[in-house]
């Protein structure tokens, strides 16, 4: 886990503002949901995932509940929608979110066991379309805050008509090359075997080449959505490269599944973000069956893929003012402080003996205010404006004319 610290924050608000600015002209509204879920709802939704398997902070509180920090995003907007009645409304519910999520990672770069996520989720509808939309959504937010070089990879996965066959002929290809896989595909083998299909592990990437692929081997009602999704897709003008072997690592998604990355890269540490089709969560969790599809890109990485590209974001000082008394006139500092914030944003120096104009200039601020006692006696203070290096003597209550 990691500090945020204040020089960081400019390029992480652009991030955030931009998320908003483009999910709300989608049509997506914003909910907020607790970083802290009951464990079971966290569990069912990916029981075999390793996200959930090895790395989900899991904890009895202090009444004997077992609860869970949320590793992912959409298990709780799922939960929000059927407990708030969203289901009960017009379809589909457009919801984002914002927030820390956590996993019991190991650390490598870009990855935190405390990260942030932009997540969008579309809930109550099965429309090849929706699918589109939210890589559209996704594309205008990454070019929105300067990543234009973007490749986006595309998949489809089946569902639960077409993939548990599917499935049986993929256990029956690597069975006999068990002993050549790496320990983690061992284990999947017979418990998530669609994951060793995105393993990057030496000895299984030249063994998976062989493997049966899951496009092949769909049933007609998914392979209807696949066609229109790439339809969609060409419509809307947006470039994809075909990846047999994406298959995200949630076990909820169906059919739609997609990643974005970088030009030029295709680690997946270098992911940028990624998503698809869940039609079966709702279910898992004990609700009434509901398709829906989502995407969720870590904020993390993109602000430090930005800030590695020297992107420019504009900043705003910590305090365009600094009222510098000398002498004791802190009631007075104070005072002229707020006359200054109804314009600026303003700080006092309290401790003005260590004050210097260098500073002030480090510091980001536009204009000094210094208070004397026999000025400040009269409800007087110099302004001077830091750049220029001018000052004049100003009653109090003109400031915030002067500072405009």
């Amino acid at each position: 886990m990691r500090d945020i610290l204040p020089a960081e924050r400019p390029l992480w608000r652009a991030v955030e503002s931009a998320a908003r600015e483009v999910a709300g002209r989608f049509g997506f509204e914003e909910i907020v949901t607790p970083i802290l879920e009951p464990a079971e709802l966290i569990e069912r939704a990916g029981e075999d995932s390793d996200a959930f398997v090895k790395e989900l902070y899991r904890f009895e509180d202090r009444s004997g509940r077992l609860v869970a920090l949320r590793p992912e995003a959409t298990a709780s907007v799922v939960r929000a929608y059927f407990e708030h009645g969203f289901d009960k409304g017009p379809q589909p519910s457009r919801l984002f979110l914002l927030g820390p999520m956590f996993r019991y990672d190991r650390p490598q770069k870009g990855r935190y066991r405390q990260f942030f996520q932009l997540d969008v989720e579309a809930i109550g509808s099965a429309s090849p379309a929706l699918d589109v939309e939210v890589i559209e959504l996704a594309c205008d937010w990454l070019r929105r805050v300067g990543l234009t070089n973007l490749r986006l990879e595309l998949n489809t996965i089946g569902d639960s008509r077409c993939r548990p066959s599917y499935l049986e002929r993929l256990k029956a290809y690597y069975r006999p090359l068990k002993a050549q896989l790496s320990l983690d595909s061992q284990e999947r083998l017979e418990r998530n075997p669609l994951r060793l299909l995105d393993s990057k592990a030496d000895e299984d990437v030249e063994l998976k080449l062989g493997a049966p692929r899951v496009m092949d081997h769909l049933c007609s009602g998914c392979a209807r959505h696949w066609e229109s999704v790439k339809r969609a897709l060409k419509a809307a003008n947006i470039d994809y490269e075909l990846n047999p072997y994406l298959v995200r690592g949630l076990d909820y998604y169906t059919r739609t599944v997609f990643e974005f990355f970088p030009g030029g890269r295709s680690g997946q540490q270098d992911a940028l973000g990624g998503g698809g089709r869940y039609d079966g969560l709702a279910e898992a969790e004990g609700w009434e069956s509901t398709p829906a599809v989502g995407f969720a890109s870590g904020l993390d990485r993109v602000t430090e893929l930005l800030a590695a590209s020297k992107t420019v974001v504009a900043t705003q000082p910590a305090a365009e003012v600094v009222v510098l008394p000398e002498g004791d006139l802190q009631i007075e500092a104070a005072e002229v402080a707020r006359i200054c914030r109804t314009v600026r944003s303003t700080a006092v120096d309290y401790e003005s003996a260590k004050f210097t104009w260098r500073l002030a200039e480090k510091a980001g601020a536009r204009w000094v205010v210094l208070m004397r006692p026999n000025e400040a006696s009269r409800r007087t203070a110099r302004l001077r404006e830091v750049a220029s290096r001018t000052d004049t003597e100003v009653r109090w209550e003109e400031l915030p004319a002067r500072l405009t």
